[in-house]
């Protein structure tokens, strides 16, 4: 049986006075589509930070793909795109395209990168184009290329749909939907429940630092005996 694509233990976070993870335990299995959920501040976004070791953990381990959090070797099978995503402002788009495909250890395919922008809607001419002169949708999408022509094992998405008007939403989740179905596994933080209702096979309520629950869309408007995610969500958090 195969290690899960990340394995969260008993993980407490704390900045300073202030709690913001507490024993929270959750397994994301490989091959899964899987959304988390919560307000702002809520505590998505550090969860995530301690997964990729980007802040240091109060207690509790983490796993990627069986290996150790901290060890580099979990890292290099992620793709991962934050919520605030600043590209360098210098560089055009191809440029950072061919710097994150080093990054990745991937080849810079010109063919391929077409393909991934057609697949955005992110018009080619926009390769030639300084990033600073991009509008927020527009470096979104640069972004989201970025991180699906690593071709990585596990995407990690805060927000990805951020700045993006309704055509680029639907096509993005096209996208995801066909990276999914390649194998890929797809982590994404959403505000948009009907994008978890639509795409995940699996979710998790996260709030005031705790995790809430974890399981199928279906499985948390039946145990909340809600009509709907949003007002199975809204009984969620009301009743903690």
């Amino acid at each position: 049986m195969s290690a899960p694509a990340l394995r969260i233990s008993k993980l407490t976070k704390s900045y300073a006075s202030a709690v913001a993870l507490t024993d929270l335990s959750l397994e994301v299995a490989a091959g899964e589509f899987f959304g988390l959920v919560g307000e702002n501040g809520a505590g998505k976004t550090t969860l995530i930070k301690c997964a990729l070791d980007f802040c240091d953990v109060g207690g509790g381990s983490i796993e990627i793909f069986g290996t150790p959090h901290r060890q580099t070797a979990a890292r290099s099978r992620i793709a991962y795109l934050p919520e605030r995503f600043v590209p360098p402002y210098f560089l055009s788009g191809r440029d950072f395209l061919r710097y994150t495909c080093e990054l990745h250890r991937r080849d810079y395919d010109e063919t391929r990168v077409r393909e991934m922008l057609e697949a955005l809607e992110l018009a080619v001419g926009a390769l030639d184009k300084p990033v600073r002169a991009y509008s927020k949708g527009m470096t979104q999408k640069l972004g989201l290329a970025a991180c699906l022509l690593s071709e990585k094992e596990l995407y990690i998405l805060d927000e990805p749909t951020s700045g993006l008007d309704p055509k680029a939403r639907a096509l993005l989740k096209r996208e995801l939907k066909a990276q999914h179905a390649r194998g890929r596994t797809v982590l994404m933080t959403t505000h948009a429940l009907h994008d978890v209702a639509e795409m995940c096979s699996r979710m998790a309520v996260i709030h005031l630092g705790q995790l809430r629950f974890a399981g199928t869309p279906a499985e948390f408007i039946q145990q909340q005996g809600a009509p709907d995610l949003e007002h199975a969500y809204l009984a969620c958090i009301a009743a903690h």
